[in-house]
């Protein structure tokens, strides 16, 4: 079972949030369902971090004792502000197999969290001179601003800066 990162943020999107580990046995009951098939492990790693850097994942772990991304001390993976979640054939029955509660999450933790990632990738984009990166930031930037509630016009500046030069 190979997955896009739109069934990746809608198999987590079930659930609010999974950490990687939940994901990833997530993936392989729905696999398992699917007439016995298996998850090819290497894939789904690459699959779950590209899902990260193009932001149709976000990793969130508040800090909070109380969160829920530190209950076994890994953070949650969240459907992101790219994901168009739609969730894999055999998965919608995921949730009553795994001992996974559904959580709630903090949206302006959330927001902080992917504008610190988006700060991050510019930084990274800009020392680089990645002119696609750059494009592509910017309009990340679009989506994280109407997904949570967060400014990110400076950084936009900043890298409409950066293609300029």
């Amino acid at each position: 079972m190979d997955a896009t990162a739109d069934e990746l943020a809608g198999v987590v999107d079930l659930f609010g949030g999974l950490t990687r580990a939940e994901l990833e046995r997530a993936l392989a009951e729905a696999a398992y369902r699917a007439d016995g098939q298996s998850v090819d492990d290497g894939a789904l790693e690459a699959a779950i971090d590209d899902a990260v850097e193009s932001f149709a994942l976000v990793r969130y772990d508040s800090g909070d004792e109380d969160s829920p991304s530190t209950a076994d001390g890994d953070p949650l993976l969240v459907a992101g502000p790219t994901a168009f979640p739609a969730v894999p054939d055999h998965a919608e029955d995921v949730p009553h197999i795994l001992d996974v509660e559904r959580r709630r999450l903090d949206r302006e933790a959330l927001g902080r969290t992917a504008r610190e990632r988006v700060i991050e990738a510019a930084g990274e984009a800009v020392e680089t001179a990645d002119a696609e990166r750059i494009r592509t930031l910017i309009d990340v930037s679009y989506d994280v601003e109407a997904w949570a509630p967060v400014d990110l016009t400076d950084e936009r500046t900043r890298l409409e800066d950066a293609l300029e030069e």
